[in-house]
């Protein structure tokens, strides 16, 4: 490990960082706005959801931008989108500006979500990269903690009217930071071969601290010149419709848990149960910190435990935390056991689908589909999250149990799922488990 690799590293996951910020950020401003701009349950639905849409065209979208014009370009990109948004939605002087702005943010963080882990991947060493590209799965979590302790802090400068303004504009100072930081990395060495620039490239594997650069090069152009003649594979064909079907379940379940719905709305929902702003803001920061500390729980028992275990454990505990939570909105009684179940449905969450979704999906696709298999299964997940950000404050304005009784039952559902279809995938190598599924 030298400093160029932590700080390139470090660089690249800041993009997690961000993106964990925009997603959660909306958390504290859904009330306000829902006041300024006169919405509806469905109006307010679009607002939280039209970033989103913005998050599913960046992730589809910047995998061929970031090809074209290389990862630490195409990142630069995201960071001008990332102030744009924070700036639009800050100074927002009426309901479409906003949207526009939210928009914008969402293509960032779509794109932030596809280049940062393959920026870092191509130019971590083979014995750092697990953890490296877990760092951008960290800082995400890091951003919504984050997101969720300026919300705070905000609350109790009691701005009245313009707090939510504020909310949104904090965002600007890290996207700068983002930016600036940006200018200071090197291109990725991966990338340099696919453009013909192996002399650059070499340098940049003596810089990150390559043991052996020209080996690793002559690697590279191999594995580069194989994948070329990889891309034009289908993905939709009969043999892969295992990993096909694995990927696009994961990427939906992981949503049906409610999580996004949890931490979008996390305000809203003790606001309903009865709490004042400033105890829900609070309550929401916990909530957080308790993600960040499961997320670390989940990372450190993912090759220990296994996936297939995680996932049916997860559903199991998150199943039994939305069921007890759909009884409290039902009875309207026991509001002071919303926070301990939401924080044990957090901890359920973060230890398996939290942890597994990005792991499995790297694991369960040949190397010639990978990329597509896993922005299928990444777009199922963005789909699936947007339509529960749409519909979620207007089921529960017609009944606030349903949603989370909804969620329970679905959680059930994928312990079926996963127990009868999923392999599990620990300890095996990339080529067993393709071999397993009868794939050659």
């Amino acid at each position: 490990m030298n400093r160029y690799l932590i700080k390139a590293t470090g660089v690249g996951a800041l993009g997690g960082l961000l993106f964990g910020f925009d997603t959660a950020v909306i958390a504290g401003t859904t009330q306000q706005l829902s006041t300024v701009f006169h919405l509806t349950p469905l109006t307010l639905g679009l607002t939280v959801s039209i970033g989103l849409a913005g998050t599913v065209i960046g992730a589809m979208g910047s995998g061929v931008l970031g090809q074209r014009i290389g990862g630490r370009e195409a990142l630069r990109i995201m960071a001008v989108l990332y102030m744009i948004s924070a700036v639009g939605c800050a100074w927002a002087w009426s309901w479409p500006v906003l949207m526009a702005a939210r928009f914008i943010g969402g293509l960032g963080i779509g794109g932030s979500s596809v280049l940062g882990p393959v920026y870092i991947a191509e130019l971590a060493p083979p014995k750092w990269r697990g953890r490296m590209v877990g760092l951008f799965q960290i800082n995400i979590v890091i951003g919504i903690l984050l997101a969720y302790l300026s919300n705070y802090i905000i609350t109790l400068f009691k701005l009245g009217a313009v707090q939510w303004r504020w909310e949104f504009g904090v965002a600007v100072v890290p996207s700068i930071f983002f930016l600036v930081f940006l200018y200071g990395i090197p291109r990725s060495s991966r990338w340099l071969v696919t453009t013909n620039r192996t002399v650059e490239a070499r340098e940049v594997l003596e810089m990150m601290g390559s043991p052996n650069s020209d080996e690793e090069l002559k690697e590279i152009i191999e594995s580069v010149q194989m994948e070329s003649g990889l891309n034009r594979e289908p993905l939709f064909k009969r043999q892969y419709r295992l990993p096909i079907f694995l990927a696009i379940t994961i990427g939906i379940f992981n949503q049906l848990s409610g999580i996004n719905a949890i931490l979008y709305y996390s305000n809203f929902i003790f606001a309903s149960a009865g709490f004042s702003s400033a105890s829900a803001a609070l309550q929401t920061v916990g909530i957080g910190v308790v993600n960040l500390l499961a997320t670390f729980l989940g990372m450190a028992m993912i090759d220990k435990v296994g996936r297939k275990t995680l996932l049916m454990i997860g559903a199991i505990g998150m199943a039994a935390a939305l069921g007890g939570t759909a009884v409290i909105f039902q009875v309207k009684s026991h509001q002071n056991l919303l926070l301990p179940l939401l924080i044990l449905f957090i901890i359920f969450f973060a230890i398996s689908q939290g942890s597994v979704i990005w792991v499995y999906l790297a694991e369960v696709f040949p190397t010639r589909v990978r990329s597509k298999g896993q922005s299928l299964g990444s777009s199922a997940h963005w789909i699936m999250n947007g339509l529960i950000a749409l519909s979620f404050p207007y089921i529960a304005a017609k009944s606030q149990a349903a949603p989370f009784a909804f969620f329970a039952v679905m959680m059930l559902l994928q312990l079926a799922v996963v127990w009868f279809v999923y392999p599990e995938t620990k300890g095996s190598s990339l080529e067993a488990i393709q071999s397993s599924f009868g794939i050659h």
